[in-house]
């Protein structure tokens, strides 16, 4: 029997069988401007010829699956030939969730897995509970650690004890990497060029030259400098789709500080964007979020926890999700949680190589463990028992 790993992020799916390699597919629709009328799904997007003012379609609002005709076109896409070829038959699920999910999201889900597709078996878990299972299984002299999962809609932190989650500690900020897109969005607009429409293309921008300030102030007042001394600036070569396919840097010795550009790039000059919409995950006030930033959150949901756990958990902190790429993420979480920690405590922040396919790879593991069988529901169990048994089974 095959089982399926499905990490269904807001933005992308990560997805594979347990005994091959992971893919990381766009979760959503697109319409591009151009063909109006042809809905592209999931990784047919490398097909548009000109993907500026692309507009997405997407399942996820808010970080809840409120949309089900689009995630059902994606999944047909995914589990289909031209992708995984799943025999439903002889395949079981291993699908996650957000936190503090919806009764009636999760039983939509139910009733699509085992009723449409009808898949053998299923399990649903939070990502944030296969990234745990991965680190325990890596650290396995470990009995606690807190998950950090920044992804698209949210930043969830989550502790985990002995791989049951610690439902007290649990903190959600309403900060992720659709904000932080938007945000550039607006400022770039604000600043020098309508960009509303290019989310696409400014998503680009924000993964290439985005960087979180280890000292924010210092960095704000290099920022304003003129000339070479201004070591923040860049100058971002935005896409024409026919000779530049995708927007790159400006080498540093490239930069025309004085005037302007001889050739017919079109050019955003990016300075304090660069690390003040990173910083709206530190500081999510600058933006008029009354909520904490990962750091503080991160000692307040430690605080909440049983007073002799608490130096376990400052010493496994694990960071998963696409904003964790940002360079400096690591760091400056590892100095701020520092200054705020006792000092008899010792600090460790974990980054894995792939923070987005982490989650995944806990799945591919939990998939090959000999209790697997015992945690799935079987489409029998289904069958007879309903909705109930899912919601005896699964800790969710």
């Amino acid at each position: 029997m095959a089982t399926l790993v499905l990490d269904n992020g807001a933005y992308s799916a990560k997805i594979g069988y347990s005994h091959e390699k992971v893919s990381v597919i766009p979760n959503c629709q697109f319409r591009s401007k151009t063909s109006r009328l042809k809905t592209f799904t999931a990784n047919q997007l490398d097909e548009i010829k000109d993907p500026s003012g692309l507009f997405y379609i997407l399942p996820f609002q808010k970080g809840y699956l409120v949309n089900w005709d689009v995630q059902r076109k994606v999944w047909d896409h995914l589990f289909g030939k031209e992708m995984f070829k799943v025999d439903f038959a002889d395949t079981s699920v291993v699908i996650t969730e957000p936190y503090f999910n919806f009764t009636s999201i999760q039983e939509s889900m139910n009733e699509i897995l085992f009723e449409e597709y009808q898949f053998q078996a299923a399990l649903r878990i939070n990502a944030g509970s296969l990234s745990a299972h991965r680190y325990f299984h890596e650290n396995s002299q470990e009995l606690c650690c807190i998950v950090v999962d920044s992804g698209f809609s949210f930043t969830h932190i989550v502790p985990y004890c002995r791989g049951k989650k610690m439902k007290d500690g649990i903190c959600r900020i309403n900060v992720g990497g659709k904000l932080l897109t938007n945000h550039l969005k607006e400022i770039i607009s604000y600043r020098q060029l309508h960009v509303m429409d290019e989310t696409h293309v400014i998503n680009q921008v924000k993964e290439d030259v985005c960087y979180v300030s280890q000292d924010f102030y210092n960095d704000m007042h290099t920022a304003q400098l003129k000339g070479e001394d201004n070591t923040v600036m860049r100058d971002y070569v935005l896409p024409d789709f026919s000779s530049i396919k995708k927007g790159f840097c400006k080498p540093r010795e490239e930069m025309n500080f004085t005037g302007k550009y001889k050739s017919g790039e079109q050019i955003l000059r990016l300075a304090n964007e660069r690390f003040a919409v990173p910083e709206m995950l530190f500081h999510p006030s600058d933006i008029g979020i009354q909520e904490m930033g990962i750091p503080e959150a991160l000692v307040n949901s430690i605080n909440n926890m049983p007073e002799e756990m608490q130096p376990h958990f400052y010493k496994n902190i694990v960071l998963t999700g696409g904003n964790t790429l940002f360079p400096g993420f690591r760091d400056r979480v590892y100095k701020e949680v520092r200054s705020l920690a006792p000092t008899d405590f010792q600090v460790s922040v974990v980054q894995p190589p792939n923070p987005i396919s982490y989650p995944w790879e806990g799945g591919k593991l939990l998939a090959e463990n000999p209790d697997f069988d015992e945690m799935v529901v079987t489409r029998e169990d289904y069958e007879e028992n309903g909705h109930f048994i899912c919601e005896e089974k699964f800790d969710i």
